[in-house]
């Protein structure tokens, strides 16, 4: 028999737990057991036997009492070499029990290298105590894990005395969720850089390091004196995204308050690292840009409840280009909604959001509108309801909106008078607005131009989508003393353009904006460039309808870039009189018209001359039933017609353009017929050889 009563009764119970006497272990685990102060009492004769050669001992979320503590520290004192491992994580003995185990490690014959106290709810005043006893005997000691105590600022100030003494041996310390802030975090690494002999590992994770906790740390990871080999500030997710992120921008994003992974294809998978990653207090990001990045409804409701979780950092975010949709949007919209969120910009451009997601966002940023100053929604399906539910918005006194980018929404005129309705009634915020891409109708544009005119009104609207656009919109406005885009008939003639370039003109008739029905450019200096300019314009989706191009010398060289714009086009009229057009340009006409016969209805090609065959192209085609062309301009006076309608109406004769011998003998024509058929022949159209 080798052991007293106590001590053989512990034995056996131990025994019945482990299937194993203790006398032969060098371990023992009694975690969650019941244990109470009477076994605790049979254990601690145990652990006093000199029979007992336990290293270590686990008792973690066992139910120590503070008796139970002062009884196991005595025993472990008595015979304190063998223990080299404590565990008592999870077992609630507060500041008073750590009081008392401090004795045991206070005694210099104690050998412990590993003493877990993990969530004992200590607070400053034990970790004094702790510091205290290990100071005075240091030199074991290499694992200590103090994690889930609120320890706090003055907590670790105290543990940082303990590194700071050179006889410290310790290797890995953990203080994981302790209540640490930035001043923590800098008496840490104040304490390890007046000795940086010895620590490797620790471990920081779920603590608040401010703003530059974070950095005093990593300066001191780049002292080649410094040991440290791991410090750890996240949980596994997050520092996977830590390291991804670090490897696609070089930069630890702990460092960075902004970040921009722009056409990453992230997936739901690295979303929810991300989101791990973002929900941790040592990321400090204020802008984060994701656009572009295959991000889901899910992906969304990740990061949402990321940044719920830690809202006061985020300034800026860009969604822009991720298929969100509706349900993705609903996603945000609690972000958006906690008060604690200070976002100031949010960008969800080509969201595929359409009215539903819309009602969503709106409600949310009325109930929390203080913050918000830039809102990009451009490229989603808005459409004119939509735009009423950001009206809402709008009208809202508190809404402290500046920015708003809606291009590309599929706005119309009735949502353009909403905005114009909102806007007269809250005025106060809102300076930068951009429809461009959308179609304002017939009023559309008035309405808010008129709102403009206003002596208080700070509001810039972009209507035009290209910046060429836009400097001929402003170039137009000084030389008509208006702008275009509240006119449907645009007269430029007498080379009203003057230096601006036809290109820059195009993309101004081009745009949905400008509702130009009718141009004049007569007596204008008409490049092949700007012919094909116009040609371009021609074949785009414009509503105009009708071109004067009278007196501008084209030539056929000229007719024939304005003919590759008319076989796409939906132009009416079109007068080209005077301009040095032959017979290649009628020919180029002809087949235009051929290949696009059911828009034109009006041509005038007065004063230009068709050569032998110009008239009879132009006049085959009417013959086609397809063709819509109502009236054929080639004469230039009225006698000259008078005279071609005599001649075909009266003497029923075949139209003499297409003539080359006219038989007038017999006629008793007098002498207003006379000078009719004079005007006739003076007409470059008329190719008579022979007339009797």
């Amino acid at each position: 028999m080798f052991l007293g009563p106590a001590a053989d009764e512990a034995c056996q119970y131990v025994r019945g737990i482990v299937s194993d006497n203790p006398l032969l272990l060098r371990e023992l685990n009694l975690s969650k057991c019941e244990l109470g102060d009477t076994r605790v009492h049979q254990i601690a004769a145990l652990l006093q036997d000199k029979h007992c050669k336990l290293n270590t001992l686990i008792l973690n979320n066992s139910d120590i009492t503070a008796e139970g503590c002062r009884v196991l520290t005595e025993a472990l004192n008595s015979n304190p070499s063998n223990l080299t491992e404590l565990n008592l994580s999870g077992t609630k003995l507060r500041d008073s029990g750590v009081k008392i185990f401090s004795t045991l490690f206070e005694n210099e014959q104690c050998r412990l290298e590993k003493l877990k106290f993990n969530c004992i709810s200590i607070t400053a005043e034990g970790c004094a105590a702790l510091t205290k006893a290990f100071i005075s005997n240091p030199s074991n000691l290499i694992e200590l894990d103090l994690s889930a105590n609120k320890l706090g600022d003055s907590g670790v100030t105290q543990i940082s005395t303990l590194l700071e003494n050179s006889q410290c041996t310790l290797k890995i310390i953990r203080l994981s969720d302790c209540s640490i802030s930035e001043e923590g975090y800098k008496a840490l690494a104040s304490a390890l850089r007046s000795n940086h002999s010895h620590l490797v590992e620790l471990d920081l994770t779920g603590n608040d390091p401010g703003q530059s906790g974070v950095k005093e740390l990593n300066d001191l990871l780049q002292d080649q004196n410094c040991k440290l080999k791991t410090l750890r500030f996240l949980g596994p997710d997050a520092d996977e995204a830590c390291q991804f992120v670090t490897g696609v921008v070089g930069k630890n994003p702990l460092l960075l308050r902004e970040l921009n992974l722009c056409g990453r294809k992230l997936g739901d998978t690295r979303v929810n690292q991300f989101a791990a990653l973002l929900k941790d207090k040592h990321c400090k990001l204020n802008t984060l840009t994701l656009n572009n990045n295959s991000i889901t409804a899910e992906g969304c409701a990740a990061l949402t409840s990321a940044f719920n979780s830690n809202p006061s950092n985020l300034i800026e975010l860009d969604l822009s280009g991720n298929k969100l949709g509706n349900s993705g949007m609903k996603k945000i919209c609690p972000l958006l909604e906690n008060t604690q969120c200070k976002m100031e910009k949010l960008k969800l451009s080509n969201c595929s959001i359409t009215e539903e997601g819309y009602k969503a966002l709106a409600s949310a940023l009325r109930s929390n509108p203080s913050h918000l100053i830039e809102l990009d929604l451009s490229g989603n399906k808005l459409g004119n309801s939509g735009m009423k539910k950001i009206c809402h918005l709008l009208k809202n006194t508190q809404c402290g909106l500046t920015k708003l980018k809606l291009s590309d929404c599929s706005i119309r005129e009735e949502g353009y008078k909403a905005l114009a309705s909102a806007l007269r009634s809250n005025p106060s915020h809102l300076i930068e607005l951009d429809l461009t891409g959308n179609d304002p109708g017939q009023s559309g544009v008035k309405e808010l131009n008129d709102l403009l005119q206003g002596d208080s009104c700070k509001l810039t609207i972009r209507f035009l989508k290209s910046p060429a656009a836009q400097e001929a919109c402003e170039y137009l406005t000084k030389v008509l003393s208006e702008s275009p885009l509240l006119l449907t008939e645009l007269d430029l003639s007498e080379d009203k353009l003057g230096d601006l370039d036809g290109e820059k003109l195009s993309a101004l008739l081009m745009d949905s904006h400008s509702k130009v029905e009718k141009i004049k450019l007569n007596n204008c200096k008409q490049t092949q460039k700007s012919c094909s300019v116009l040609a371009t314009v021609l074949s785009s989706k414009t509503i105009l309808k009708e071109l004067n191009l009278n007196n501008s010398c084209l030539l056929d060289s000229g007719v024939k870039q304005i003919c590759e714009g008319l076989k796409k086009s939906t132009l009416k009229i079109l007068k080209l009189s005077d301009c040095s057009i032959t017979e290649e340009g009628y020919k180029a006409l002809a087949s235009a018209l051929r290949s696009n016969p059911s828009h034109l209805i009006e041509l005038d090609l007065t004063g230009n001359d068709p050569g032998q065959s110009g008239v009879k192209e132009l006049n085959d085609l009417l013959q086609d039933q397809n063709c819509q062309l109502k009236r054929l301009r080639l004469l230039q006076s009225p006698d000259a017609e008078k005279a071609c309608k005599y001649l075909t109406e009266d003497l029923h004769n075949e139209n003499p353009l297409l003539l080359r011998e006219l038989n007038l003998s017999g006629h008793k024509l007098g002498d207003t017929r006379v000078n009719q058929i004079t005007a006739l022949l003076q007409d470059k159209h008329c190719k008579l050889n022979t007339l009797m």
